[in-house]
């Protein structure tokens, strides 16, 4: 379906004053170029200027055929006929013809010009191309300047190269000419280098296009688009199986073989019928081989119901159109996007190439179209009788190609398969030709000789025809009645924005659900973002005119810059106002499409405030939000952002919701945007919403959060003692938002404590610290952002170690636990140093903290990672004679070292903060050497400051495969320190209690080695004595 609208693509017309009838056009770089009617003559105007002067005129070297102009290098191509013969010529510097410069070099492909020529600088240049067979159809590359040739089975691709004239001059030093003859400056000479020859035996060309690697080709009823590599890797492309089979009823002629309609898209494109073969060019400079794909193929029937006029079906107006971005580089860059395009007289076809092949539009026209012109924003076509332009897709593709966001909740774009639109038609008379230059559409028209009669019969006498032919083009009549030329200038696109807004008002007014309204106003989106796509590439390039170059100059950059940002600040407050009007739309759309009004305005950037005034509800409908309006405000709400509402704004807000969705309420006000809604009004809509729904733990605990904001703390707590703290915390699970907000954008977010988290912190910690751990258990809050929380409540001493201690209970990441080990060591480790330098000082005593939520004993109960306190701890930890902070936190490390998870490596740089002067730092010095495996040390040690505890310690640690260090280790030092105090206690009962051991443990030949020579016999007689009689038992 093609929607049609009365809008103006047109601003103005002019008359080209040309002397002969013409016969060919083009245009490019800002000229239009015309070929007199069966002459040898080009005249090259200016469309940039007022009543389009003539630049320059030059003769051709035979008759023109087919002529080209590519803005890259700056130079025409012609296919040229003379005395029966066809050849294919380049015109470069064709410009200097202007400058009166009569001097033409003509010069075969690849031989450049010297002597004489090179002395006298710059001239025109006409260049051969020769070619092993006929060229029926030209194109160049609007990308690279690079050449393609369509021959009768043959595609010839020829790359654009330049040479400066200073390394001319240098490859000529060697030659006749003297130094004194050579001329440098910085022009550059052109010229061309044949790439690769493409056979296609099953496919005669009567159109050829090139766009980067991208090459098209059109028959009678089919398109075949190739992509070119070219590489260093020796694959090539496998010739079709099909590639000598013949067609045994291509012979026959008394019947006409019609193909059936095909359409391949991308890899399936290679299943056609056309086989292609690539041949080497043999240049010793080829760098690498050319691979093949195909990329698109279709084939059209032709419809004999129309009267069977080969005119209703024969293909024409082929174009490959690159597309660039702000971001890219036309010269330097590969386009973003490309699309093909391609005509039968009743329908056109766009196609886009890149990122997956896809026809993105199918243009139904009205009546027969003999040409037509693919542009960023409109497709121009041409009737007998009139010039109408069509909507395109082109800008589409390209934002989501470009930007990644699209199609999202952040942005919008309308699709690509959104319907086309055909403008209003500009009648002439007599129409032939027409081409495009910018916002300038040139339109050849010539009067129609041919009898009204003769044209009617002249399909009825084809359609007798048995074998289908193709008649050649109807030559000029010499007796016409005339002919024009025009440049019919288009209107901005701001400009036909603006008319199409103005035209959207209408069914605005009448039906604002109309489905036209949408399409018009995304129509009129995407014409701006073409727009915007244009004036974001570089600096806009004049394309060789040297007097626009001069005039630029003049101008100066900086008014240049000034004016181009001026025209894209325009153009991007329109596409806001259009994202507006789009969100209008949505906003009171259908459930399908509604949600498209939360992207629109984003990209509006409305205020909260100025979407809710422009969603009031309509007269008619007093409590009815649309449902893209709602959805919109629910992502704004849910989603973390630092825009606060106004009072007046925010209960707004709560009486939509109230009206719309009272099951959104509790999340709605837990919203961080609405901090500053009344608590009095909120508290009766929740109160009504209970005493509807009945009662839940949020609404619950949001009723609580109003009567803390109003100070009713009586009713506060009422309210909270409603549930236990359990459902508590599954409440806050449900909505997080009620404890914290912030922390929306991921980890390194920042979060605020709300009200209810810090009168928890004072009145309900427990609850408080576990409601924290649930939510870091159920990813609604990371590790980090609890910390800040905790910060934030100037709690990081005492809650935050609470809610550490906490997490090693309910954690299960072993990374996470390590942290959080390392942590609450740290932690314990500076509350011994800072108590103990509290003692050594004369300092007053600071008030005592809070008790922490879970003691020593609770941890070691509970938290498989805190040990039981080794017995021989009990023997060095004072009784009672530091504080009770400090008492804890020595045990709570103390269960730490004794508990399996804690890497004692990880903790002893921190460790060498403790003294071993105090016993009690002593044992955990003693206990990270155990832990690390230094019996032997620690022994010595314990010997030196505690020896009361050595038979504890040895009957704890010396175990198992540790057994043997009683004799090994603990008896001979022992007999050592008895042997030099003979008088101490301690060590004799330890000794004792090591005999008996070592007498349990060892047979009587081991015992007796063991036994010191100097001992006393009747000391360790006795243990000898039970060793043997253990050993007899056994």
């Amino acid at each position: 379906m093609v929607h049609v609208y009365n809008c103006h693509p047109f601003s103005s017309q002019q008359i080209v004053k040309v002397e002969q009838e013409p016969g060919l056009i083009c245009c490019g770089g800002g000229a239009l170029f015309v070929v007199a009617a069966g002459g040898c003559k080009v005249d090259a105007y200016s469309v940039e200027k007022e009543g389009c002067p003539l630049i320059c005129r030059f003769a051709t070297m035979g008759t023109v055929k087919n002529i080209q102009h590519s803005k890259i290098g700056d130079y025409l191509v012609t296919i040229e006929e003379k005395n029966s013969a066809t050849y294919l010529r380049a015109y470069t510097n064709w410009r200097h013809q202007a400058e009166g410069k009569a001097r033409v070099g003509v010069r075969l492909l690849g031989h450049l010009l010297g002597g004489a020529s090179v002395r006298g600088g710059v001239q025109m240049e006409i260049i051969e191309i020769p070619l092993s067979e006929r060229p029926v159809a030209v194109a160049c590359c609007s990308v690279t300047g690079d050449l393609v040739v369509g021959c009768e089975s043959t595609l010839v691709l020829f790359a654009l190269r330049r040479q400066s004239q200073l390394s001319l001059n240098e490859s000529l030093q060697s030659s006749s000419l003297g130094q004194d003859q050579i001329i440098c400056s910085n022009q550059n000479f052109l010229d061309f280098e044949r790439l690769v020859v493409l056979h296609l035996p099953k496919i005669k060309p009567k159109q050829v296009a090139l766009c980067g690697r991208y090459v098209a080709v059109q028959a009678e009823l089919e398109v075949l688009v190739l992509k070119l590599d070219i590489s260093s890797e020796s694959k090539t492309l496998e010739e079709s199986s099909d590639t000598k089979k013949t067609d045994h009823l291509e012979d026959q002629a008394d019947f006409q073989v019609l193909l059936r309609h095909q359409e391949l898209l991308g890899d399936r494109a290679k299943n056609c019928d056309i086989p292609v073969r690539v041949e080497k060019t043999g240049l010793e400079d080829s760098t690498g081989q050319c691979t093949l794909s195909y990329v698109l193929f279709r084939r059209f029937t032709p419809d004999f119901f129309q009267g069977c006029s080969v005119e209703e079906t024969q293909l024409h107006s082929l174009q490959l159109y690159p597309l660039f971005t702000g971001n890219q580089s036309e010269s330097l860059e590969e386009p973003l996007c490309i699309f093909c395009f391609f005509s039968l007289p009743s329908a056109g076809y766009l196609y886009s190439l890149k990122g997956g092949v896809e026809l993105l539009s199918a243009y139904q026209y009205p009546e027969k179209v003999l040409k037509a012109v693919l542009t960023d924003h409109l497709l121009h076509v041409i009737t007998k009788s009139a010039l109408q332009c069509f909507t395109v897709r082109c800008a589409a593709v390209a934002a989501r190609m470009e930007d990644p966001y699209i199609d999202t909740t952040m942005k919008a774009c309308p699709p690509c398969s959104l319907e086309v639109c055909a403008l209003r038609l500009q009648l002439f008379i007599g129409l032939r030709s027409v081409c495009v230059s910018g916002r300038h559409v040139i339109l050849l028209s010539t009067a129609d000789t041919e009898a009204p009669e003769e044209s009617e019969r002249t399909p009825q006498r084809r359609c007798l025809s048995r074998k289908w032919t193709i008649s050649s083009p109807k030559e000029t009549s010499t007796a016409g009645h005339g002919w024009n030329l025009y440049v019919v200038d288009t209107v901005s696109p701001l400009t036909l924005y603006q008319e199409m807004v103005e035209y959207s008002e209408r069914y605005a007014e009448t039906n604002p659900q109309a489905q036209s309204l949408r399409h018009l106003l995304s129509e009129a989106h995407l014409l701006i973002r073409s727009a915007l796509l244009q004036t974001s590439e570089q600096q806009p390039r004049v394309e060789g005119d040297p007097a626009l170059s001069l005039q630029t100059d003049a101008d100066g950059p900086a008014e240049k810059q000034t004016a181009v940002q001026t025209d894209r600040q325009e153009l991007e407050e329109a596409l806001r106002q259009n994202c507006a009007q789009l969100g209008d739309c949505f906003s009171r759309a259908s459930q399908k499409d509604c949600h498209l009004a939360l992207p629109y305005y984003r990209m509006s950037d409305l205020s909260v405030t100025e979407i809710t005034a422009r969603n009031r509800p309509l007269p008619s409908s007093p409590h009815s939000y649309g449902p893209g309006f709602l959805f919109y405000l629910k992502h704004y709400l849910f989603e973390e952002t630092e825009q606060t509402l106004s009072r007046e704004a925010a209960d707004e807000v709560i009486e939509i919701f109230s009206q719309s969705e009272p099951s959104q309420l509790v999340s709605v006000c837990a919203s961080p945007s609405l901090i500053n809604i009344s608590p009095a009004q909120t508290l009766q809509i929740l109160q009504h919403l209970e005493d509807k729904a009945g009662v839940s733990v949020p609404l619950t605990t949001t009723m609580a959060t109003m009567m803390l904001r109003l100070d009713d703390m009586p009713q506060y707590t009422h309210l909270m003692e409603r549930h236990a703290e359990m459902l508590l915390v599954y409440g806050f699970i449900e909505e997080p938002r009620l404890l914290l907000h912030g922390g929306g954008g991921g980890q390194h977010t920042q979060t605020r404590p709300t009200a209810l988290t810090r009168q928890l912190a004072k009145s309900q910690p427990g609850l408080l610290v576990a409601a924290v751990v649930a939510l870091h258990e159920n990813n609604k809050v990371q590790l980090e952002q609890a910390d800040h929380i905790f910060k934030e409540l100037g709690c990081e001493n005492c809650l935050q170690v609470d809610f550490w201690e906490a997490m090693l209970m309910a954690s299960s990441q072993e990374t996470l636990i390590q942290e959080l080990l390392f942590r609450v060591a740290s932690v314990y480790i500076d509350r011994l140093t800072s108590t103990t330098s509290d003692t050594h000082s004369n300092k007053p005593h600071a008030p005592s903290r809070r008790r922490p939520l879970k003691s020593a004993d609770d941890l070691i109960n509970s938290c498989s990672h805190y040990g039981a306190l080794y017995p021989w701890l009990t023997v060095l930890n004072p009784a009672h004679t530091t504080s009770s902070q400090h008492q804890e936190a020595l045990y709570k490390l103390q269960a730490l070292l004794c508990g399996p998870s804690l890497s004692v490596g990880s903790i002893m740089p921190l460790m060498e903060r403790l003294s071993e002067e105090t016993l009690w730092g002593f044992s955990l010095h003693l206990l990270c050497a155990t832990r690390a495996g230094q019996y032997d040390s620690s022994i010595e040690k314990l010997l030196d400051r505690c020896p009361q505890a050595i038979i504890a310690y040895a009957n704890h640690q010396l175990q198992d495969k540790h057994m043997a260090l009683w004799w090994q280790k603990l008896l001979p030092e022992l007999c050592n320190r008895t042997r030099a105090a003979a008088d101490n206690s301690i060590l004799l009962a330890a000794l004792k209690e090591t005999l008996v051991v070592v007498a349990m443990e060892t047979s009587p030949t081991e015992f007796l080695e063991l036994m010191p020579e100097d001992g006393t016999a009747s000391y360790f007689l006795p243990h000898l004595l039970t060793c043997s009689q253990r050993h007899m038992q056994a």
